[in-house]
């Protein structure tokens, strides 16, 4: 029976990357998994062609020999004789073949992402992320703040070379600097050379023959610092504040990784903030919302008098303009405050406040009582 497509089995097209085959395998191997189908012989097989397709196509080396000659790339004899490649499970390696085509200058290796690199080149470092927790007013109006940083930095006794001071590293006479060495290997199809990482020094192209013994010849050290952030007004939760420079450092000249501190802000007892507007919710009693009234309400700098309109219906809102939070970017502009009016209605009334309120419910009625007695009703009365 012939094979199928790999990548047929594995449900991706021919230009998947490699976490959409790991993601495809993964989701079939569990679909198809022995344990998961206990003497399913059809579930049994499909899970060892999955496995099958997964391990070619998963490799860079096997994946390029699969697109070019298919299946054929697998079997013994396959490409016209010669042992063929035996699943590069002690043939040749594809990587020697293509690389002597291409002269041993990358070749293979370089084109499909794998096999040696170039070590001794510049590294940038990494970014770091932390989180500083403020307090409303300190988001609002902006602040300075220290930060305690565990981060990898450039060794300052050797100023990164890894080399004790007053030495210096020296270029490895193997490689010459490069960090690769070219190997010759006897195949089945003669002498065939490849390139390989140098066995001197590690692909770092340099060797260093005395270390400074503050880094131990990694050029590179763990230190504890206090940064000074200033926190911007307007500042919001989840936003971020970045200082290039101060990530970890880099590896041999390479630039440091940057440093992004990512803002928390605690709630506030009466503000909520909505991007730049503050939302404020004002309790009035009956008699305020009816008749009118001055009130004191909180605002970012402080309580102010305001005038309750006469006739203030509940869940009114009331907008007060630019007496919200500052634009991060742009201070000169500024959110609103939006006032929503609570009225309270009281639960516990005596006997004369209840008379009152049924008298402004209904204010006429002891007069229409009146009215209905007629004229010699009204002469008696």
């Amino acid at each position: 029976m012939a094979k199928r497509d790999y990548y047929e089995v594995l449900g991706v097209s021919k230009g998947a990357d490699e976490s959409e085959i790991k993601k495809a395998y993964r989701k079939l191997a569990k679909k198809y998994h022995p344990d998961a189908n206990p003497g399913d012989k059809e579930a049994e097989e499909k899970f060892k062609e999955v496995g099958e397709a997964y391990e070619v196509l998963s490799d860079a080396q096997k994946r390029a020999a699969y697109d070019q000659y298919g299946h054929a790339a697998f079997e013994q004899g396959g490409m016209g004789g010669g042992g063929g490649f035996g699943g590069f499970s002690g043939g040749v390696d594809m990587g020697d073949i293509f690389e002597s085509f291409f002269g041993g200058g990358g070749g293979f290796s370089d084109i499909f992402g794998g096999g040696s690199r170039r070590r001794n080149g510049p590294v940038n470092g990494s970014d770091i992320q932390v989180s500083l927790t403020l307090t409303f007013e300190e988001a609002v109006f902006g602040c300075s703040k220290e930060i305690d940083l565990n981060v990898t930095d450039t060794c300052d006794q050797c100023r990164g070379t890894g080399a004790k001071p007053g030495t210096q590293p020296e270029t490895c006479t193997r490689c010459r600097g490069t960090g690769q060495e070219r190997v010759v290997r006897q195949t089945a199809f003669g002498a065939m050379q490849s390139v390989t990482t140098c066995s001197a020094c590690g692909g770092k192209g340099k060797i260093i023959k005395e270390k400074c013994t503050k880094c131990g010849g990694q050029g590179r050290v763990r230190v504890s610092k206090k940064i000074k952030v200033d926190v911007p007004k307007g500042i919001n939760h989840g936003q971020s504040i970045r200082k290039a420079g101060l990530g970890e450092a880099g590896i041999n000249g390479g630039s440091p990784g940057d440093l992004y501190i990512e803002i928390r802000v605690m709630p506030h007892k009466q503000f909520i903030r909505n991007g730049n507007d503050i939302l404020l919710n004002v309790n009035i009693s009956m008699v305020q919302a009816a008749l009118g009234a001055n009130i004191m309400i909180p605002t970012l700098e402080g309580e102010e008098v305001y005038g309750v309109k006469a006739g203030t219906q509940p869940e009114s809102k009331v907008i007060l303009r630019n007496k919200g939070v500052c634009n991060v970017r742009n201070n000169k502009e500024r959110g609103n405050m939006i006032l929503t009016f609570k009225v309270s209605i009281p639960t516990k009334l005596t006997e004369k406040q209840k008379e009152l309120l049924r008298n402004f419910d209904n204010p006429d009625a002891d007069t229409s009582k009146d009215e209905h007695k007629g004229f010699f009703g009204k002469k008696k009365k």
